[in-house]
């Protein structure tokens, strides 16, 4: 009988993923797990999401040790996912692990020698790298998550170059076909597990979006809006259950949880990514509902169809609830008062325009929309863009990042390009010859109470044109 020892996985990892509900005779454990534990490079092409590295990281794991470091870049987003991945798997061993959130805590650790297993972003990692922090040469195994869904591949180039030639890399991917240049170029020999096949009928099911750790809540909030007779919670493992159990034993106390074998239900909520062959079996006992992390949409459309989406009543109060916010904060500043001297300058655009239209253009300036300024750039010869690590979801704003460049680090405004924001990044153009020395600036500066990382976006300089913050 096949037993995690043979492997070559370490006692306390094995009992974890014992716990875990995995077992050796798992087809993706068979086959991962003693790859990694070999030190082998491995692709695995899989649904997205951390629980399916499992096998993988459980085998690196095992091998962690003598001074060498084991590296997981993945999405920001993916973070807290992995942190607890990695912890559920390294209970009653000595294995340290850390979840690089940021640098300050993840140089300190790193210099002192006391973290074996480090869990960070692409920008964090780089980051450490380039204040020699993090050498590339104390890596012994590197896993790389879901590459197609970053949103900055190319930085991923420096880090490889400077690993290893006997590192071990590991990447995991729901595409192979956007990552055989990476492969063929940094984990040649690699062995290819595939688990993500495209299923030649795609199954029909309703999705919701949910971010990584808004899955829990987006359960109990599929519960009280779809009211269903008998529901059943699919996961791959068992990792998330005592949440599960906790969060909807007062509105469902009835629901399965379900990892293995058939299953039927009038709700079918798939708390984890199914394979397309899984999502078929599924959707044959009951009405499948997919949630759906960003950076997964496209992985869904391979395997669903139709997709009937689910618009959540708590997604749709929490926007209420922030606009509610938004107009209070105005009432209060009117209430106030001491507006006249806004009034003086604002009053001849109220001559020329509706002064509702004049309201929303300040407001759409205020939540800062990309598109939402209008103060020229005059023409340089080149511009460069500068990556900020915070965006729309850390609640930043054009005018946050004009402030720092011309408050803190002396920019001419006139020099500041088109600012642009993404969901957790900030691009903002500027003049090439004068980037290096802003991005080194911005780099470690706090923007709304969180400190930022920064640098030149390489490969992006262009021809200098009139731009907009």
């Amino acid at each position: 009988m096949t037993t995690f020892e043979d492997f070559h996985l370490l006692a306390s990892v094995g009992t974890a993923l014992d716990h875990l509900g995995w077992g050796p005779d798992d087809a993706a454990m068979r086959d991962a797990a003693p790859t990694a534990a070999r030190g082998h490079n491995l692709v695995a092409v899989t649904p997205p999401g951390p629980v399916y590295a499992t096998p993988a990281v459980a085998g690196a794991l095992s091998r962690v040790g003598a001074g060498k470091l084991m590296l997981l870049l993945c999405p920001p987003a993916q973070l807290d996912e992995w942190g607890q991945l990695v912890h559920g798997l390294v209970v009653g061993s000595t294995i340290r692990s850390h979840v690089a959130a940021g640098t300050a805590r993840a140089m300190r650790l790193i210099r002192a020698g006391e973290v074996d297993v480090l869990i960070s972003s692409l920008s964090i990692a780089s980051t450490l790298v380039v204040r020699s922090a993090l050498s590339m040469d104390t890596v012994g195994s590197l896993l790389v998550a879901w590459p197609e869904s970053w949103t900055d591949e190319e930085g991923l180039i420096p880090l490889m170059q400077d690993l290893p030639k006997e590192a071990q890399r590991i990447i995991y991917t729901a595409n192979r076909n956007r990552v055989n240049a990476l492969t063929e170029r940094y984990a040649r020999k690699a062995l290819t597990v595939q688990m993500a096949s495209v299923p030649t009928a795609p199954s029909p099911a309703r999705t919701v979006s949910a971010a990584w750790e808004g899955r829990l809540r987006a359960v109990t909030d599929l519960i009280e809006l779809l009211d269903p007779v008998s529901l059943a919670i699919w996961t791959l493992d068992r990792s998330h259950h005592r949440a599960i159990v906790e969060r909807i034993s007062l509105r469902e106390p009835a629901a399965q949880l379900v990892t293995r074998g058939p299953v039927t239900a009038q709700t079918i909520i798939a708390f984890d990514l199914p394979t397309g062959e899984r999502l078929r079996e599924l959707a044959q006992g009951g009405e499948v509902v997919l949630l759906v992390p960003p950076g997964a949409e496209g992985y869904v459309a391979s395997i669903a169809d139709p997709r009937r989406p689910i618009q959540l009543p708590g997604a749709v109060d929490a926007a209420l609830a922030a606009e509610a916010a938004q107009r209070s904060r105005i009432g209060q500043a009117i209430a106030a008062g001491g507006l006249e001297h806004s009034v003086a300058t604002l009053a001849p655009l109220f001559e020329r325009h509706d002064p509702v239209s004049v309201a929303a253009a300040l407001f759409k300036l205020w939540t800062g929309s990309p598109e939402s300024s209008a103060t020229p750039v005059r023409q340089e010869s080149t511009i460069s863009r500068i990556y900020v690590g915070a965006g729309k979801k850390d609640g930043v704003t054009p005018n946050d990042l004009v402030a720092v460049l011309t408050k803190e680090l002396k920019v001419n405004r006139e020099k500041i390009g088109r600012i642009e924001l993404r969901d957790s990044f900030s691009l903002i153009e500027i003049p090439t010859a004068e980037a290096d020395q802003v991005a080194r600036g911005l780099n470690g500066a706090t923007i709304r109470r969180r400190r930022v990382t920064a640098r030149v976006d390489r490969g992006r300089t262009k021809p200098g044109r009139n731009s907009r913050v």
